[in-house]
């Protein structure tokens, strides 16, 4: 009888153990809006009117989940050469990926019509890549990436996040790899990488 009655307490145990686990990683998985400030998006057709075109065309793009993989991406960043490029790998799973979503929000915003912003949605479901962005949307389209092609081409391998900077003359400068711990710092680099 003892004995039943241990292996009932460890089997509570392990129970809770499983459930406390599971609870922690769903929780850092994130919500569908799980904006660090709680901030809404900025009013990006105000931000970015007067875009020269190429940048323009991005911005048209908005939100859009790109299919052609690498070809379509390299023919991108081929047709932005003259502006520098800054690159987000992401997608919806990642936790960290949705904590550093609102400072390319913000930056996208503030950069626009200077700067390049695209995004590369790796490995995700289209679906749920299309949920997280009505919830924060960006001012750029995102090129799909299921099976790391475009990733792997540009250094990004299987990290997520991964922030890739191009120059002006469409040169790779920089591959961050993983998240940003402070806007500052994504600012930062934007400034160092990005010219």
């Amino acid at each position: 009888m003892i004995v039943f009655v241990r292996d009932r307490a460890r089997t509570r145990i392990a129970a809770a153990f499983v459930a406390t686990a599971l609870a922690l990683a769903i929780g850092a998985c994130g919500s569908e809006s799980d904006n660090v400030d709680g901030a809404p998006p900025p009013d990006y057709e105000k931000a970015l009117a007067g875009a020269p075109q190429p940048l323009a065309d991005l911005h048209a793009e908005a939100n859009e989940l790109l299919p052609g993989g690498l070809p379509a991406y390299e023919d991108r960043i081929a047709k932005l050469e003259g502006h520098p490029v800054v690159v987000n790998k992401w997608a919806s799973w990642c936790g960290p990926c949705r904590a550093e979503f609102p400072w390319f929000q913000k930056l996208a915003a503030e950069r626009g019509k200077e700067i390049a912003f695209i995004g590369v949605d790796a490995q995700d479901a289209h679906a749920a890549a299309a949920t997280f962005l009505e919830a924060e949307p960006v001012p750029y389209p995102s090129y799909t990436d299921p099976d790391l092609e475009i990733s792997e081409a540009i250094d990004a391998g299987r990290d997520t996040p991964a922030t890739i900077f191009y120059n002006a003359n469409g040169e790779l400068t920089y591959v961050h790899r993983g998240g940003y711990q402070e806007q500052a710092d994504l600012e930062a680099d934007i400034d160092r990488y990005a010219r």
